[in-house]
C-alpha cells in the first residue's frame, strides 16, 4: 500500500486517467488527488461527464493513494500539529480563539453594523502576510496571500494601506497579495469559491479566504418560507466548499454574518440572532458575537468552539487596525 501511495502523485498516475480525463477534471476544478478524494460522485458525473461507477473508482483510488483511512486518536493529534494560527492584532482576541485564527477551520463573526466584523477581515488579510514569528503565515520568498470576497461593497484598499504600514509591510505589496472580487449574486459567490483551487495551483500561496458577508445575497434573493429549503441547501453547499478548501489547503476561512432581531430577547446576544439558521451554525468551527461597548471599545463573545469555553474579551479598532483595548 505504501509503495502504491508513493507511485500515485498526480491525477494522471491513477488507473484509467489519461490526459483527456485529467484535463476534464481540471476544467471541473479538480487539480489534485486531494481535490478528487473530496469530490462527490454526483460532481464527477455532472461536471466531468463520466459514468457513476467510474466516478466511484476514481474517488476510491484517490482516497487510497492519500491514505485516507481510519487513524488512531494519537495519529490524528499528531496530524493536527500542521494547523497554524494567524494573529488578529489583539492579544485578547487571539487568546479568545485559543491563539489566533486557526487554519483548516471556518470562523464566523456576527453582529450589528459597526461592531468590527469587516475590520477584522481587513486586518487578517494584512496579518496573513507577516512572517510566522510575527503571527502571519508568510515564508521567505513566498508571501502568504488572501482572497477577499466582498458581497456588500465594504472592502476598502485605503484601510489595507493603513493597516499594512502599521505592521511594517509595504502597502502596495500588501494590496498585491490580496485577490479581491465583488460577488454580485449567490451563484456568482459560489462560483468564485470554486475557482480558488486554480489560483492555488497556479502557484499562489493562498492561506486565507474572507467572505464579507456570507449571507447577504442569500437573504436578499430568497425571501419567504416557500424558498427557505432551497436557500439553506445552497448555503450548505457553499459552506461545504469552503470547508473543503480549508481542509485540503491548510488555509483559514473567515466569514462575517448579518443578524436579525429576536423579539423575545432582552439584551446583547439575546436580542439578535445570526442569519443562516442551523445549517450555518453546524458548519462553523468558531462563532464570535461582536457588539459595541462603551468608549469605542468592542466586545467579542465566543459562542461556540470545539474545545474552548464561552467567554468575552474586549478590543478596540484604531487608525492602525485591530488592537487591544
Amino acid at each position: 500500500m505504501s509503495e502504491k501511495r508513493k507511485e500515485v502523485k498526480d491525477l494522471t498516475d491513477l488507473p484509467g486517467v489519461g490526459p483527456k480525463t485529467a484535463q476534464k477534471l481540471r476544467e471541473a476544478g479538480i487539480y489534485t488527488l486531494a481535490d478528487l478524494a473530496m469530490a462527490s460522485v454526483h460532481e464527477l458525473v455532472e461536471k466531468v461527464g463520466i459514468g457513476e461507477e467510474t466516478a466511484k473508482k476514481l474517488i476510491e483510488a484517490a482516497e487510497e493513494a492519500l491514505g485516507l483511512d481510519f487513524l488512531s486518536a494519537l495519529d490524528y493529534y499528531e496530524k493536527r500539529k500542521s494547523i497554524e494560527r494567524i494573529t488578529t492584532g489583539s492579544k485578547a482576541l487571539d487568546e479568545l480563539l485559543g491563539g489566533g485564527v486557526e487554519t483548516q477551520s471556518l470562523i464566523e463573526a456576527f453582529g450589528e453594523f459597526g461592531s468590527g466584523k469587516t475590520q477584522i477581515g481587513h486586518q487578517l488579510s494584512v496579518n496573513i502576510q507577516l512572517p510566522k514569528e510575527k503571527g502571519g503565515l508568510s515564508e521567505p520568498d513566498n508571501p502568504a496571500k488572501a482572497v477577499y470576497i466582498d458581497t456588500e461593497g465594504t472592502f476598502r484598499p485605503e484601510r489595507i494601506e493603513q493597516m499594512a504600514s502599521a505592521v511594517g509591510l509595504d502597502p502596495k505589496e500588501a494590496l498585491k497579495n490580496i485577490f479581491y472580487v465583488k460577488a454580485l449574486s449567490t451563484d456568482h459567490q459560489l462560483n468564485i469559491v470554486k475557482k480558488i483551487p486554480k489560483l492555488i495551483n497556479d502557484g499562489n500561496n493562498i492561506r486565507l479566504i474572507v467572505v464579507d458577508s456570507i449571507t447577504a445575497h442569500f437573504r436578499a434573493e430568497y425571501v419567504g418560507r416557500g424558498v427557505l429549503a432551497e436557500r439553506q441547501q445552497k448555503l450548505n453547499q457553499h459552506l461545504r466548499d469552503l470547508l473543503k478548501l480549508a481542509s485540503m489547503y491548510n488555509l483559514a476561512v473567515y466569514v462575517t454574518n448579518q443578524v436579525m432581531a429576536k423579539p423575545e430577547g432582552y439584551y446583547g446576544l439575546d436580542l439578535v440572532q445570526a442569519v443562516g439558521g442551523h445549517v450555518l451554525a453546524h458548519a462553523i468551527t468558531y462563532r464570535i458575537f461582536l457588539r459595541k461597548g462603551k468608549g469605542g471599545v468592542r466586545v467579542a463573545r465566543l459562542i461556540d468552539a470545539p474545545h474552548l469555553p464561552e467567554r468575552e474579551v474586549t478590543f478596540k479598532i484604531t487608525d492602525e487596525g485591530v488592537r487591544d483595548a
